[in-house]
């Protein structure tokens, strides 16, 4: 489990790219995440292609603080890479027969598990399982960080919840102010550039005919440091005769 996590998402699907399919799956890793607190660094929608995939798996890794949720490709068709990319990835290729996994799948299918369902149980070694409530098939996590779910939605989304449940449930409370600024970006940048470059900040212009205003967002888990660093902004803008409306 990672102290202060990034998150990430990985929807793997050829068929989403060309329009076969539409995605049912970021606006609901999106929901999830803000629901608890969280938010995502970057969201990839990649095509099932096992090079690619692992370029991808090795630039999450390389965040120290990355929480990974991978969409697709854990069945037991050809084209299913997944199970051996995240193997390659974060087990240096370590592959296992998962015990409970190839349990869960015979008790569900019995003898037609043979020959070719079974090898979803082939899985990187000390992965723990996710369940599935609709076949059984569970997906699996590695490090209690990067998760591994199916491509369907009714399979995947519960077993996001449950990761998310058990190993990220909320996230510290965080503390922001935000205001709206009747002048253009431009005119702001100097006083921008004085916030420290940790603290969360954005800005977002808006034009209305030829009125221009801007957005002003300051967030910390440390509601002091927030209330100086917004108070600061508000106070240079009123010297410039700037002048600001609070949203909240």
């Amino acid at each position: 489990m990672i102290k202060n996590p990034v998150f990430y998402s990985v929807i793997i699907g050829t068929e989403i790219l060309n329009g076969r399919r539409e995605d049912k799956h970021f606006e609901f890793i999106k929901n999830e995440l803000i629901k608890r607190g969280w938010e995502q660094k970057a969201c990839f929608t990649i095509k099932d292609d096992p090079l690619f995939m692992e370029n991808v798996f090795n630039l999450v890794k390389n965040d120290p603080n990355s929480v990974m949720f991978s969409f697709g490709g854990i069945g037991g068709t050809p084209d299913d890479y997944t199970r051996q990319t995240a193997a390659k990835v974060f087990r240096n290729n370590k592959i296992e027969q998962n015990q409970e996994a190839l349990k869960l799948i015979i008790n569900q299918f019995g003898q037609s598990a043979y020959p070719h369902r079974v090898n979803m149980a082939n899985l990187p070694k000390n992965a723990l399982l996710l369940e599935n409530i609709v076949n059984k098939v569970p997906g699996f996590g590695i490090d209690e960080r990067f998760f591994f779910v199916p491509g369907f939605p009714e399979m995947a989304h519960h077993m996001v919840i449950e990761a998310l449940d058990k190993f990220y449930p909320k996230n510290y409370k965080k503390y922001f102010c935000n205001f709206v600024v009747f002048a253009g970006e431009n005119e702001l940048i100097d006083t921008m550039k004085e916030l420290p470059l940790d603290l969360e900040f954005s800005s977002l212009p808006k034009f209305v005919g030829d009125k221009r205003k801007v957005e002003i967002y300051i967030a910390d888990k440390d509601k002091k440091r927030v209330d100086t660093w917004c108070n600061f902004f508000k106070d240079e803008i009123t010297k410039k005769n700037i002048k600001f409306k609070v949203l909240c």
